[in-house]
């Protein structure tokens, strides 16, 4: 039942928000009492990190296979970005800004893991990019890693890029796109070039 609770709530505060979803919402979607919930989270404040770090275990799994996968460096930042669109779903609610705003102690925790989480996986991307040839070889990962993740946490700034002018899958397209022409040699701007060709209407 805890797991239930986690994946139900977690879809709700993907959806609505983190403020606007109620623990009588939670309930009733998953049509228990509240009771139920409180004998497995004191409160919402509780669930609200469990769902969190859920969500946060669950994008790291996903990062982790595509990365194992026998794939050039450059198609693996698009499936990535591919894959954490769709488990986050297109912004229509504030949800990281009500998270941010509400509950910045759990914000802070998540924000720090994922920072580790990134850079790590960045700097792999890009040392495997250099080896291939696809990448400039003079790059220094580490400050292009924290430069990377920087830009991915503040296209999310809906003052900065409002949503109704920018939706959450532009964003995220752009900016990887951004970032590849910064890094990549001639043979990796060909590859990158062959790659949005063939996938700029399936994307």
């Amino acid at each position: 039942m805890r797991e239930r609770i986690i994946h139900k709530a977690t879809d709700l505060f993907l959806k609505l928000g983190f403020k606007s979803v109620t623990m009588d919402d939670i309930a009733q979607e998953l049509a228990i009492s509240k009771k139920t919930i409180y004998t497995h989270f004191k409160n919402k404040t509780e669930l609200i990190k469990e769902c969190a770090w859920f969500m946060l275990d669950n994008i790291t799994t996903g990062i982790d296979e595509i990365c194992a996968l026998d794939i050039n460096p450059i198609e693996e930042l698009f499936k990535i970005k591919k894959f954490i669109m769709q488990k986050l779903k297109d912004e229509q609610t504030s949800a990281q800004y009500q998270l941010n705003k509400y509950y910045p102690e759990i914000s802070s925790s998540i924000h720090k893991n994922q920072l580790e989480k990134m850079l790590e996986s960045t700097q792999k991307n890009i040392k495997k990019g250099i080896e291939q040839g696809l990448y400039r070889k003079n790059l220094d990962s580490d400050f292009i890693s924290r430069l990377y993740f920087m830009g991915i946490t503040n296209i999310h700034d809906q003052a900065l890029f409002p949503i109704e002018k920018f939706s959450s899958k532009y964003r995220a397209e752009e900016y990887l796109e951004y970032h590849l022409r910064g890094i990549v040699t001639p043979e990796g701007l060909m590859t990158l070039n062959k790659y949005l060709k063939e996938h700029h209407t399936n994307d």
